[in-house]
C-alpha cells in the first residue's frame, strides 16, 4: 500500500472537494497545452532508495527513529542494513532480467547482495569499485543533499516521484525502447512489425551482448515495430534527440558489472541511441534529430528547442557506476539551466529519470502490469515553472507516463496502440493505458503563473545531512 500524505491545495475553483484524479483530468483539459516543449533527461542506474530513501515524505527506507528496520541477507554471513554512502563513485552489481527477478524475492526485496557478490565473478575493469572492493559490495547504500544537492533542491522546489518503475525489469537496452516505443522486441522481417516478437531481454538478432562477448561484432538488429516518433512525425509535431559523445554508460551484456568501452556519438546506434535501428526513423527522413548534445545547448540558447526532447547521456557524466555522482549532477545541472535561461523555459517541463535501479537496494515491490514489468523503482522528477511546489507524487508510474504525456499534449490523445495509430504491431497491450499508471497531469498546477528559473551552480557544495525517518 501507498503512504498517504496531504496533497498541496489545488489551485482550481472547486478542486478542495474533488479527487486528486478528477482535479488532474480538468487541469489537463484545461492547461496541458501551456506545455509546448517536453524534455526527458535519462540518466543510469540508480534506485530511488539510493538517491532519495531519506528524503522527507517520500516512501523511503524503511526506519524507526533513524534506524533502518529491514537487513538484506550477506551470503557470507550475517545481512547488510542501508547505509549513508559519500563515495562519488560506485559499484552497484548486475541488473538484468534475472537479476532483477533475483533482487524482488517475491517481494521481499533482499537478493541485492547475493546479486552484487554474484556479479563480482568476471570482472574485467579494475577501477570499477565493484571490482576493487569485492569483500564489500556498496549497493545498499544511500545518499543524501551531501552528495547530490541539486537532485535534492529539485526534488524541495518542483516535484519528487517516489513509484516510478522502470516499465521493464530488466536492464538498459529495454529500457530506452520502452521510452521511444513502448515495447522491447526483436523482429525477423525488415520493416514488418508483425514480424516482431516480444523480447524483454535481449531485442536483437542475434543478441547483441552475446556476439560481443565472444568478440564478433554483430549485425545491426531491425527495429521494425512503431515508435512514438512514427506518430510525432505523422502529426508534423518536431523532436530531437540528443547524444552526449564519448562511451557507452553500460555493458552490452546486462549481467557484467565492468566491460571494454564501446563509441557512441548521435551517429552511432547503440543502447542508448537506439532510434537510427527504427524503420520509421529512416523511412519518415528523421535521422537528422538524432543530434550532438550541443545542439540542445544551442537550441535552448535560441529558443528553438522541439516539442519533444530526449537528452542521453555518454558514460562519463551518465552516474552508470562507476561513473561519479558529481559529474552526473554537474552535466544535468547544465542541461537545466540551459533550459531555465531560454525563452522556451516559461512553456516546458523536464522529466529527469535514471533509466534502471542498477542493481542497488530499493525497498517496494514493482506492481507487475504484464510479462514486461514493471521492473524496480528508479528517481523521477518534474521541473516546470507550472510544476507544483515541494510535492510528492505517489502515483504509480513508469516511462509510460511520459509517452501517455506527450500524446495527450501533442497528439490528441493518440496512443501507441495496434488498432488505431494506422501501423499495427502484435505488442502484448497499450501501456500507456494500463490501469494501475498515474497521471503526470497530477504534478502540476495549470492556473498558477508560470514560476522563475531556478539557476543553481553546476559545483555545488555539500547540503545539510539529512534526517532518516522524517
Amino acid at each position: 500500500m501507498l503512504r498517504s500524505r496531504a496533497m498541496p491545495m489545488l489551485a482550481a475553483a472547486g478542486c478542495v472537494a474533488l479527487s486528486l484524479a478528477a482535479c488532474s483530468g480538468s487541469a489537463s483539459s484545461a492547461g496541458i497545452h501551456k506545455i509546448r516543449h517536453v524534455i526527458i533527461i535519462m540518466q543510469e542506474n540508480r534506485s530511488f532508495d539510493t538517491y532519495f530513501g531519506t528524503f522527507p515524505g517520500a516512501d523511503g527506507i524503511p526506519m524507526v527513529n533513524g534506524v533502518p528496520t529491514v537487513c538484506v541477507p550477506d551470503p557470507k554471513g550475517g545481512c547488510t542494513k542501508p547505509y549513508h554512502d559519500p563515495a562519488n563513485s560506485n559499484g552497484g552489481g548486475p541488473h538484468g532480467a534475472a537479476n532483477a527477478t533475483a533482487d524482488i524475492d517475491g517481494g521481499k526485496m533482499d537478493g541485492f547482495v547475493a546479486q552484487a557478490e554474484a556479479g563480482l565473478k568476471g570482472c574485467l575493469n579494475t577501477t570499477n569499485p565493484a571490482c576493487t572492493n569485492s569483500a564489500t559490495p556498496d549497493v545498499m547504500g544511500w545518499k543524501d543533499a551531501r552528495e547530490i544537492p541539486n537532485y535534492w533542491t529539485y526534488a524541495k522546489d518542483f516535484v519528487l516521484q517516489d513509484h516510478m518503475f522502470e516499465p521493464n525489469a530488466s536492464w538498459s537496452l529495454p529500457a530506452h525502447l520502452f521510452l521511444v516505443s513502448e515495447w522491447s522486441a526483436t523482429c525477423s522481417v525488415a520493416d514488418d512489425p508483425m514480424s516482431c516478437v516480444n523480447a524483454l531481454e535481449s531485442p536483437a538478432n542475434p543478441p547483441d551482448f552475446v556476439a560481443h562477448k565472444a568478440g564478433v561484432i554483430p549485425p545491426d538488429p531491425d527495429y521494425a515495430w512503431t515508435d512514438l516518433t512514427y506518430l510525432l512525425h505523422k502529426d508534423s509535431v518536431s523532436w530531437g534527440y540528443y547524444v552526449v559523445p564519448g562511451a557507452e554508460p553500460d555493458c552490452r551484456d546486462p549481467s557484467a558489472l565492468s566491460c571494454a568501452p564501446i563509441a557512441q556519438n548521435s551517429k552511432t546506434p547503440g543502447i542508448w541511441n537506439p532510434l537510427p535501428y527504427f524503420d520509421t526513423v529512416s523511412q519518415d527522413g528523421q535521422k537528422g534529430n538524432i543530434q550532438p548534445v550541443e545542439n540542445f545547448y544551442n537550441q535552448a540558447k535560441a529558443g528553438t528547442l522541439p516539442a519533444v526532447s530526449w537528452v542521453v547521456p555518454s558514460a562519463a557524466v551518465s552516474e552508470h557506476p562507476p561513473a561519479g555522482t558529481a559529474a552526473g549532477q554537474a552535466y544535468v545541472t547544465s542541461l537545466i539551466n540551459a533550459v531555465m535561461r531560454s525563452s522556451d523555459w516559461s512553456s516546458t517541463a523536464i522529466f529527469l529519470a535514471w533509466d534502471d535501479w542498477g542493481g542497488f537496494y530499493d525497498n517496494v515491490m514493482p506492481p507487475m502490469i504484464d510479462e514486461n514489468g514493471y521492473g524496480l523503482r528508479v528517481p523521477g522528477l518534474v521541473i516546470s515553472p507550472y510544476a507544483r511546489q515541494g510535492y510528492i507524487d505517489h502515483q504509480v508510474l513508469s516511462f509510460d507516463a511520459y509517452a501517455k504525456f506527450i500524446e495527450d499534449d501533442f497528439l490528441g490523445g493518440q496512443r501507441l496502440d495496434p488498432k488505431t495509430d494506422g501501423r499495427p504491431d502484435p505488442r502484448p497491450d497499450v501501456r500507456e493505458d494500463a490501469p494501475q499508471l498515474g497521471n503526470l497531469t497530477a504534478d502540476f498546477d495549470f492556473s498558477q503563473a508560470p514560476r522563475p528559473p531556478l539557476l543553481l551552480p553546476v559545483h555545488p557544495p555539500p547540503g545539510p545531512a539529512s534526517i532518516p525517518g522524517t
